[in-house]
């Protein structure tokens, strides 16, 4: 097995602030738009700096005094559902009316039970329907009706890990790329995208093979090898997409929902860490819209909205699907969070690691099915990504004639809250603003000299242009 170059870990955070000097046209963090270059064949790791009541049916017609025929007469008991029974008798004794207009409980169980049926079903439905508008949205991209599963192959009551591993594990493949001239000295993961041959992975495994025209091979769970191509590539969310005719005969994997996932929920990460294939590696949900900085230089940072978890994630899980236990991907493995790794050492888990929401990772991908390329929101402002003070997002330039600028941002303003999502530094503003869509108006909450404004900004949209 080929080692795979590392990255300088021992960086602080603030190692992937934007350079300077850029115009507001270029991807740069300075719009919120990094345009990514060259990244590093293994897992990002990113270095820490510490550790109605029932209808009462109209009285029979005549006097309301008249008696019943006997063949009219109710039979001992209850009254039928909904019916209240006969008026009563002048004569009747008190009380006696109250007795025949009671319902009996077992009637009353009866209807809280079907309630409580419509009430399920009614979500059931509402979850399909907000699936097919995510279909229907993602088929004005590059995604045909049909060529993705959606549907859960595990049943919630049966659910466990083998099951979600003998799922997953043929629509898993391992990535081996060209890196620096070297054939297979990059690895990683990756999984079945659809039911047209396309692979998902992640930017940085095979970034440095599609600049230089290097060769790329995915490894299924038999062995078997094939030849892929990049079809584009994201290093704005870090993502990738192959095409990989031959895998059209392998399962492709389903995709949930990242708005469905909850923290402690049961997560299984599967890739080919360390270069050894099909492991597989379980844990929980630890959090949730977790702002996250990808990327091994200054000029291809990634910032990812990023499902957190502590399934053991390691170099070489990169690109490869992290699960819930029905076996839906809710996500990307992508980085790793680390203490630091010794001199000449590998960084490993350290039980932190981050996956981008498979909600983006279906919008990006149908973009790049459509166009080859991925598009991303950007308001047109420079903010301070080195700040420490975590008391808001510092704005230091506005650029004239932006969103931004049209919207009321000034220069020296402290965003706190994006689109209702409280962001205490740079980096969270960015993870914010690029977890929505170009077109959307978001609100964003300002500081500016003691005094709280709420403006409101229109996404614009940017195209990353990669080799």
């Amino acid at each position: 097995m080929t080692p795979e170059p590392q990255d300088d870990q021992s960086k602080p955070i603030s190692r992937w602030a934007p350079p300077s000097g850029t115009t507001a046209e270029q991807s740069s963090a300075d719009d919120f738009a990094i345009d990514a270059t060259d990244e590093g064949p293994d897992t990002a790791e990113i270095p820490l700096p510490g550790m109605p009541r029932p209808a009462v049916a109209p009285a029979p017609a005549g006097s309301a005094n008249d008696p019943l025929p006997p063949s009219a007469q109710p039979m001992p008991g209850a009254s039928l559902p909904g019916f209240d029974g006969p008026p009563p008798s002048p004569t009747s004794p008190a009380g006696a009316d109250e007795k025949r207009r009671r319902i009996p409980g077992p009637i009353w169980a009866l209807a809280a039970a079907v309630a409580f049926l419509i009430g399920v079903l009614g979500g059931y439905a509402g979850g399909v329907l907000e699936d097919q508008d995510d279909m229907s949205s993602l088929a004005g991209g590059g995604l045909e009706p049909g060529s993705i599963e959606t549907d859960a192959p595990l049943e919630a009551d049966d659910a466990s890990i083998v099951k979600v591993a003998a799922t997953l594990l043929p629509s898993t493949v391992q990535i081996f790329a060209e890196y620096q001239g070297v054939e297979d000295a990059a690895t990683g993961s990756g999984f079945v995208f659809d039911k047209s041959g396309h692979v998902v992975t992640n930017n940085h495994v095979v970034a440095d093979a599609a600049k230089a025209k290097g060769t790329i091979e995915i490894v299924d769970h038999k062995g078997r090898r094939y030849d892929a191509k990049v079809i584009g590539r994201s290093a704005v969310y870090d993502l990738a997409v192959l095409d990989v005719p031959e895998v059209k005969k392998l399962e492709p994997a389903s995709l949930g929902n990242t708005s469905r996932l909850r923290i402690g929920e049961g997560v299984v990460a599967i890739g080919s860490p360390l270069g050894l294939t099909s492991t597989v590696t379980s844990g929980i949900v630890s959090a949730l819209q977790r702002p996250v900085s990808t990327g091994q230089t200054e000029d291809d940072t990634s910032y990812i909205n990023a499902v957190q978890t502590d399934a053991a994630i390691n170099p070489g899980n990169s690109g490869g699907p992290l699960v819930n236990l029905v076996g839906q991907v809710i996500g990307v493995n992508s980085a790793i969070a680390t203490a630091g790794g010794g001199e000449g050492g590998e960084g490993g888990s350290i039980g932190v690691g981050f996956a981008i929401p498979i909600d983006q990772v279906k919008v990006t991908a149908a973009q790049i099915l459509k166009t080859g390329k991925a598009t991303y929101p950007i308001v047109g402002a420079s903010v301070d990504v080195q700040a420490r003070d975590h008391n808001g997002a510092l704005i230091s330039v506005v650029d004239s004639g932006s969103p931004a600028a049209s919207g009321g941002l000034k220069d020296g303003d402290r965003v706190t809250k994006v689109g209702g999502v409280t962001v205490t530094d740079g980096i969270g503003m960015i993870v914010a603003i690029r977890a929505h869509q170009p077109g959307e108006t978001i609100e964003f909450t300002v500081m500016r000299n003691g005094a709280r404004h709420e403006l409101k900004i229109k996404l614009e949209a940017q195209t990353e242009n990669l080799a």
